[in-house]
C-alpha cells in the first residue's frame, strides 16, 4: 500500500509551485512589458500605451544598422558552427573510442570553458588577440566564440559516439572500408541526430553569447546583442521604445533557433544517452 503524503511534503510541494508560478509569472509579465512598449506611442503611469504603431521597429532597423548587425550575427554564429563541427566530432570520436594516459586531464579542460564565467578567461584571451591583430575582427570574434564551443561539441558527442557498437566499424574495416569512407558512409549516418542536436545547441548559444563577443568585437564585428547593449548604454537620447523593438527582435531571432535546436534535442536526450551506455 501507499502511503498518502505528509502534510508537510504537500504543504513543501505546494510552497515550490508558487514560488515557480511567480518567478515564470514575472518572466512573462516583464517580456510582455517590452512587447507592448515597442508598439507603443507614448506609455507614462498608465496600464497600456496611449496608441499602438510599428514605427519604432523601422527607427530601430535603420537607426542601429539592425540588417548589417543581423548579417555578422548569422556570419559569426554559422561560422562557428561549421568550425565546432569539423573540430569537435572528429575530436569526440578519439576521445570516445581511444584510452591513452591523461585522458581524464583532457576531459578536465574541455569542461573548464563551460564551467568557468566567460569573463574569466575572456579578458587574457581578448588581450593576446589584439595584440596579434585579431581582436575587433570577425576572426577575432570567431576563434574566441570556439574556445567554449569546441568542448561543448565533444562532451555533447562522446556519449552519441559510444553508443555505437564498434563491431559495425570493424564489419565494414573487413569489407574494405577506409577511415575515411568509415566515417562518411557509416558513422556519419549514425551520428546525424547527435550532431544536429550539438550544431543546433551551439548556434543558439553563439547567437546569445555576450561576453566573449563584447571583448573581441569591432565595429563592423558586433552581432545583435552586443549591439543591443551599446544602444542600451551609448551616449546620446535614445527612445525607450526604439531600444525595445531592438530587443525584441534579438528575442525573435534566440527564440527561433531555440524551437529549432528543441525540436531535435531534449533537454534530458545527452543524459540519458549517458545512463543507458553506462548501464550497458
Amino acid at each position: 500500500m501507499h502511503s498518502n503524503p505528509s502534510l508537510s511534503t504537500r504543504l513543501w510541494a505546494a510552497a515550490l509551485w508558487v514560488v515557480v508560478g511567480f518567478f515564470v509569472l514575472n518572466l512573462l509579465a516583464l517580456i510582455a512589458s517590452v512587447v507592448v512598449s515597442s508598439f507603443g506611442t507614448r506609455w507614462l503611469g498608465t496600464w497600456l500605451p496611449s496608441g499602438f504603431t510599428t514605427r519604432w521597429y523601422a527607427a530601430a532597423w535603420e537607426e542601429f544598422q539592425l540588417s548589417d548587425v543581423l548579417l555578422v550575427t548569422f556570419q559569426v554564429a554559422f561560422s562557428v558552427v561549421i568550425l565546432s563541427g569539423l573540430l569537435g566530432v572528429p575530436a569526440a570520436y578519439a576521445m570516445a573510442r581511444r584510452n591513452f594516459p591523461g585522458k581524464r586531464v583532457l576531459m578536465l579542460l574541455f569542461l573548464l570553458p563551460l564551467l568557468v564565467p566567460p569573463i574569466t578567461y575572456g579578458i587574457p584571451m581578448a588581450t593576446v588577440l589584439y595584440q596579434t591583430g585579431l581582436g575587433g575582427t570577425m576572426a577575432g570574434v570567431i576563434l574566441a566564440n570556439l574556445v567554449p564551443t569546441v568542448p561543448f561539441v565533444i562532451l555533447v558527442m562522446i556519449p552519441f559516439v559510444e553508443q555505437i557498437d564498434p563491431r559495425i566499424e570493424d564489419a565494414a574495416r573487413v569489407f574494405g572500408a577506409g577511415t575515411m569512407r568509415l566515417f562518411i558512409h557509416v558513422l556519419t549516418p549514425l551520428l546525424l541526430p547527435g550532431v544536429l542536436a550539438a550544431l543546433l545547441l551551439v548556434l543558439v548559444r553563439t547567437i546569445a553569447m555576450f561576453e566573449l563577443t563584447f571583448l573581441t568585437a569591432g565595429p563592423t564585428s558586433q552581432t545583435l546583442v552586443v549591439a543591443l547593449y551599446y544602444s542600451v548604454f551609448a551616449a546620446g537620447v535614445r527612445a525607450v521604445q526604439s531600444v525595445d523593438a531592438m530587443a525584441v527582435i534579438y528575442m525573435l531571432a534566440t527564440l527561433v533557433w531555440l524551437v529549432i535546436a528543441l525540436r531535435f534535442v531534449s533537454p534530458t536526450q545527452i543524459v540519458s544517452r549517458a545512463k543507458q551506455q553506462q548501464a550497458h
